[in-house]
């Protein structure tokens, strides 16, 4: 088994520290829950870009799901050691969902390129069909790069420390804990990182690119304004999501001598951020679930 990490000094206030844990996955699960409702429940929302908000709630979901409850139960109950085989588990989900996460992201990068710039493409292109197998696509994407980062640990000998740098189990932090070579773990999560996470974002910024020259080619501002608003919610959401996930990457990088509370605080930020924020972006930018929510 591994030891989750605590914070040096302030084990006997993490009961308190969990409070504001447990209130951000509260409102996670309110607030996507919600957007999930207000899509099934309005059938005039039952189009592409609902679909694949909708995907993204579960995702969020998911992934708050699969950390912040061990999490607490480490605060609240001091349950600190975690299996071999639930670490593993664990570790799966988190990068698998955050691989589907980055895919459906993308996917709305394009959907916002198609409906600003071929408008009349749209329909057609991105049917409800297209949008399912959008989805499965970035479900068997996630797993299919991800599943190889347990299978090459689980050979691994762990004879040394087994305290983790995080309160959840991440491939980078396990993989430091093994004492035996490490280097086809080391390439094979460098590599699925920069063909999913890498190259994702890549597209993202060029589907922008396209929209801001279409954008430009418009005559007054004022309509310029008003075509670019659509993606203000998606730029956030990318924003959301990116920002902890390069944060996390630095610290792992470089953040080796860093106080350990600022490895608990960015894992912690990269698990919910997005899950928090994705629902109050879109609850508040989109006009159609924002007044079926009220």
């Amino acid at each position: 088994s591994f030891i989750l990490a605590s914070i040096p000094g302030l084990e006997a206030a993490q009961s308190w520290m969990a409070i504001p844990l447990c209130s951000a996955y509260i409102l996670a699960v309110t607030g996507n829950g919600a957007v999930l409702l207000v899509v099934r429940g309005e059938p005039s929302l039952h189009a592409p870009m609902y679909f694949f908000l909708c995907m993204l709630a579960t995702i969020d979901l998911a992934l708050a799901t699969a950390t912040v409850p061990r999490i607490l139960c480490f605060y609240w109950f001091g349950s600190r050691e975690i299996g071999f085989g639930a670490c593993l588990l664990q570790m799966f989900l988190i990068h698998a969902l955050s691989a589907i996460e980055s895919t459906v992201l993308l996917a709305m990068a394009v959907d916002r390129y198609v409906a600003i710039c071929h408008p009349l493409r749209h329909a057609a292109v991105l049917t409800n069909a297209a949008t399912a197998k959008i989805g499965l696509l970035a479900v068997a994407r996630g797993v299919l790069f991800f599943l190889p980062l347990p299978l090459l640990l689980l050979p691994l000998p762990f004879c040394g420390s087994r305290v983790l740098s995080h309160s959840f189990c991440l491939h980078q932090d396990v993989m430091n804990l093994a004492c035996a070579n490490t280097t086809p773990s080391v390439v094979y999560g460098l590599t699925a990182i920069l063909l999913v996470m890498g190259l994702d974002a890549v597209l993202i910024c060029l589907s922008y690119i396209l929209i801001l020259k279409a954008v430009l080619r418009l005559a007054a501002w004022r309509e310029r304004l008003k075509v670019f608003s659509t993606c203000v919610a998606h730029i956030c959401a990318v924003l959301a999501f990116y920002v902890p996930l390069i944060g996390l990457s630095v610290v792992h990088r470089f953040g080796k001598d860093l106080a350990p509370l600022v490895h608990i605080i960015m894992g912690n930020v990269y698990v919910l951020v997005p899950a928090v924020l994705n629902p109050i972006i879109y609850g508040v930018r989109t006009k159609q679930i924002h007044r079926r929510i009220l």
